[in-house]
């Protein structure tokens, strides 16, 4: 589990870095560092209380949600756009790209905190 962590430790810094030149950096800067700190604590075997693991369910799976249903989100990306490339060029120049990618985003961060949880909660 550390190289997992290691791993998205640098994931998701990486990704709060490329938020610097997006129109909302100061929400996804901090969204993306939220599972980075959840990871690196997990490298340092530092206890984490289970509150912190569930307000980031809660917070980034309400928010994945709305960018589901959202207009151009993930919905209307399949329906009315056939699901064309969002990762083509780096510049979203459609609205339904930079919605998708920001669900995609979330559905990460869900992933690598999920797997955390689970294997914390085993092990404990």
């Amino acid at each position: 589990m550390k190289f997992f962590n290691i791993f998205f430790i640098l994931v998701f810094i990486l990704f709060a870095a490329f938020q610097y030149n997006d129109p909302d950096p100061y929400l996804w800067i901090p969204i993306y560092l939220y599972p980075a700190v959840l990871c690196y604590l997990e490298v340092k075997q530092k206890s984490i209380n289970k509150m912190a693991y569930l307000a980031g369910f809660l917070i980034f799976g309400v928010y994945a949600i709305y960018k589901l249903f959202d207009t151009n989100g993930i919905i209307d990306w399949i329906k009315f756009h056939n699901a064309s490339s969002i990762a083509a060029t780096m510049k979203a120049e459609v609205p339904w790209v930079e919605e998708s990618r920001e669900f995609f985003g979330l559905i990460i961060i869900l992933t690598a905190m999920s797997i955390n949880y689970f294997k914390s909660k085993k092990e404990a």
